[in-house]
């Protein structure tokens, strides 16, 4: 007999199903070439050729000459099928053995390991000699019952509803509390504006205009030090910091205890120290009675929890989406198939239900009027309109005779078809849909890499230069007071110069913490 090598080969440049009828109506006229198998959504050739005849490379010459690209697949493993199974009625490792010494021997069995303490056996095998069926019927023949590992088709890891929710709530919180603390800033800020006005037209002396300041409501002082502002500020900060952060300290904890930096610990970082900061700088200022109310950063937490949370929540619905879909898709695939045995001048013999997995390849297929298509094929018998939308989108039905091919997951509609099956299992072109779009979401675009890779070098970065912020304020200012008397308004005459250039240096660099947060929303 003449040896029959097989060869993949990837092919490019297919855009529908007479793209593939093109490559393998012109190739299975040529010398040496047996068979050749063309999965479109893969952009895979499988061909089976006579070495003695034909060399692989001149194969992808031809599918070049078609006006495709094509390059040659080195490993050709890609099509080994797989089986995973559960064998019961094992007792001891001689069972194990005699399994897998009786399926080693059989023909088109490349690998085979039975594990008895979990019951299940990992076999491979080439799809062009066995299939799953015969491998399942060897081990039966041995005495034991056996059955296919299910796969889970609900699909559930793809839900992102839960995420969904825990986003939305937080956001929520933030957004809650945060609305207030942004009006009372908004209200300052037109105040103090009308303030200096006042100030620049009526020549007020500043002890005069420090009266008018603390006239003002928001800074009228509850206790000595601690002004309304701040208090109203502190209450609607504390449940935003409790509830609306809870999801970002966790996962920054658990970033830390791995020794990585993300964006969530800066965020912890910044609203930690901004609101820990703030609680300690107002009871200093009730410890001291001051006339004049601190400058407190309550405001910062609740606002960057609020953006980005609602970044977080609107990424997850994003994801949520994509995976709807895929669930749709992996929801399309027909679970059962009826398979047929076809005596001479195609009379029908037998026919059983099987699962979809046991779908061997070159076997026929009968699928009844509304029933899905469990494989793709080629019609054998029968005329039927089939309705294709799923894949192509097309909304009318196309009519399928003898030689047609069909697509896995279609709606077969008013006749029955007879199909032989060309691509089962993961090769369908239903299955690759779902494979191209998982990989698609698993996969990250390079600017996104570069972005995480960025953001790892980002926030240790950041917090070192926010260190020496604070070292370098310290520093000028015992070198030279003036400087930070220049730029630290409004501090107490009766405070230390020593206390005053800790509290500016502390600020400067809480402001750098601050600023760099929304930076990652930026990397974000």
């Amino acid at each position: 007999p003449k040896t029959i090598s097989k060869c993949y080969v990837q092919v490019t440049g297919m855009t529908c199903a007479s793209c593939v009828a093109n490559i393998e109506r012109n190739l299975r006229r040529e010398d040496g070439i047996h068979s050749i198998l063309v999965a479109l959504m893969a952009g895979k050739a499988e061909v089976r050729y006579n070495p003695a005849v034909i060399h692989p490379s001149a194969i992808a010459e031809l599918i070049r000459e078609l006006g495709f690209g094509a390059t040659l697949l080195e490993n050709s493993g890609e099509g080994d099928g797989i089986l995973e199974l559960v064998v019961r009625g094992m007792t001891c490792a001689s069972c194990v053995h005699k399994i897998e010494s009786t399926l080693m021997k059989t023909n088109g069995v490349l690998y085979c390991s039975v594990a008895l303490a979990t019951n299940k056996a990992h076999i491979k095998y080439d799809p062009e000699i066995i299939g799953p069926r015969d491998v399942i019927q060897a081990i039966k023949d041995l005495g034991f019952t056996t059955s296919l590992v299910k796969k889970d088709r609900s699909a559930s890891h793809l839900d992102h509803k839960q995420e969904i929710r825990q986003w939305k709530r937080s956001f929520v919180v933030s957004l809650v509390f945060c609305i207030p603390v942004m009006g009372l800033m908004i209200y300052m800020m037109v105040m103090d504006s009308q303030l200096s006005d006042a100030h620049t037209h009526h020549n007020m002396s500043s002890e005069e205009m420090e009266a008018l300041h603390s006239s003002m409501f928001l800074e009228y002082q509850l206790l000595p030090g601690l002004s309304v502002m701040n208090f109203l500020s502190f209450l609607l900060c504390v449940p935003v910091q409790m509830f609306g952060g809870w999801h970002f300290y966790i996962q920054a904890y658990r970033a830390l205890k791995h020794r990585t930096a993300n964006m969530d610990v800066l965020i912890v970082l910044a609203t930690s120290i901004a609101f820990v900061y703030s609680f300690v700088i107002l009871l200093v200022a009730m410890a001291e009675k001051a006339k004049v109310n601190p400058v407190t950063f309550f405001d910062t937490p609740p606002m960057l929890f609020v953006f980005i949370s609602l970044g977080r929540w609107l990424e997850h619905v994003a994801k949520g989406k994509t995976s709807e879909a895929l669930a749709r898709l992996i929801s399309l695939q027909a679970t059962e198939a009826t398979i047929v045995l076809l005596g001479p001048d195609n009379v029908l013999l037998s026919e059983e239900q099987v699962d979809v997995e046991l779908v061997q390849r070159g076997d026929i297929v009968k699928v009844v009027p509304g029933g899905k298509f469990p494989v793709d094929g080629r019609v054998i018998e029968g005329h039927s309109m089939v309705d294709e939308s799923l894949i192509t989108g097309e909304a009318m039905p196309v009519t399928k005779k003898p030689g047609n091919t069909v697509i896995a997951g279609s709606i077969n509609q008013n006749g029955s078809l007879l199909i032989s099956a060309t691509h089962v299992g993961a090769d369908t072109t239903l299955s690759q849909i779902v494979k191209l779009v998982e990989e698609a979401q698993t996969s990250k675009a390079p600017i996104q890499q570069f972005a995480d890779k960025l953001s790892g070098y980002f926030v240790p970065s950041i917090v070192a230069v926010s260190v020496v912020t604070l070292f370098a304020w310290i520093i000028i200012g015992f070198v030279d007071f003036e400087i930070v008397e220049k730029y630290f308004l409004g501090y107490n005459k009766s405070i230390s110069a020593a206390e005053v250039i800790v509290r500016f240096a502390f600020q400067a660099s809480i402001t750098v913490l601050c600023i760099a947060c929304p930076c990652s929303l930026g990397l974000a």
